[in-house]
């Protein structure tokens, strides 16, 4: 498959911190790409580099085997995750003051369409609620036609309905044939959305794959949940990895018949107990030590 977007020995160093440590991957064209990592990890500084907006101490970014250039800057589109927006301008005419600063133009129509905005194109961009200043914000990233588009925190802030509405938009947007680079804190989103992730941590690059691949290279076992409030005996007596978070006992196991029988005598009741295979998250927690801080 070919290959859309790729950074080559990205290195970013500020004053005392080298944010950006020697970082390379490809991003397959129609394909969706996600970013994770911690607030200090690399990973916003490496999307900045390959958007254009920062440069890069050393190091180089390619679009379709060239170096990024005039012709990315055109082809590409960028959500941010949050953009100021002309007060006093409605949801179209907001479109067409973006669409104005491009020679490549979509139909104005079909990104409407495409955004769900048919019934707020005539509303003033100060009356828009959350979920619905995120389809406009998309919107503006598509005004190029883009071949690439990049999503920063997309649905930071959205109720999970507004959350799931715009998975499914990001899902027509790939199927038509975009290639999606993403960032997110949310797991589920980038398990649900991704074809592939690269975890970073410390300016570098731990490892990388599609979702489905990196659990099943990495998990045999399954994840025991219960609350810590129903736990009545001390867990370390137990032969499996126990993590307690938030209030909630995890213990990770490829045994579950002889973990039940041993949690049988520590614990005050079982009726809250939930058994699931392990996820995005868990692989995170155990490769930084720490979950994603928004």
């Amino acid at each position: 498959m070919e290959i859309a977007l790729e950074a080559r020995h990205l290195v970013k160093q500020y004053p005392g911190v080298l944010a950006v440590d020697d970082v390379s991957f490809e991003v397959r064209a129609g394909t969706c790409f996600g970013l994770l990592g911690p607030n200090g990890a690399g990973k916003t500084t490496t999307v900045e580099i390959m958007e254009g907006v920062t440069p890069a101490t050393s190091g180089e970014v390619y679009y379709f085997g060239s170096p990024a250039g005039n012709k990315f800057r055109e082809e590409a589109g960028i959500q941010f995750q949050n953009t100021a927006l002309q007060d006093y301008l409605t949801v179209r005419e907001t479109l067409q003051m973006f669409q104005s600063l491009y020679d490549r133009q979509a139909d104005l129509e079909h990104i409407i369409r495409e955004c769900s905005l048919e019934e707020l194109q005539d509303r003033d961009n100060r009356k828009l609620s959350g979920g619905q200043r995120q389809r406009l914000f998309l919107a503006v990233a598509l005004v190029n036609k883009p071949r690439l588009v990049f999503l920063d925190e997309p649905t930071t802030g959205l109720d999970p309905q507004a959350r799931r509405n715009f998975w499914d938009l990001v899902n027509r947007i790939r199927s038509d044939g975009t290639t999606i680079i993403l960032t997110t804190h949310y797991m589920d989103e980038a398990q649900i959305l991704c074809d592939e992730i690269a975890i970073m941590d410390f300016g570098k690059i731990i490892i990388r794959g599609s979702p489905a691949e990196l659990l099943r290279q990495r998990y045999q076992n399954v994840i025991i949940e219960l609350p810590l409030e129903d736990v009545s005996g001390d867990l370390q007596s137990i032969d499996h990895r126990v993590l307690e978070s938030q209030g909630v006992i995890e213990i990770s196991t490829n045994d579950v018949n002889s973990s039940l029988q041993a949690l049988a005598t520590h614990v005050t009741g079982l009726n809250r107990l939930k058994i699931r295979q392990p996820n995005l998250e868990d692989l995170f927690l155990e490769l930084t030590g720490h979950s994603l801080r928004a």
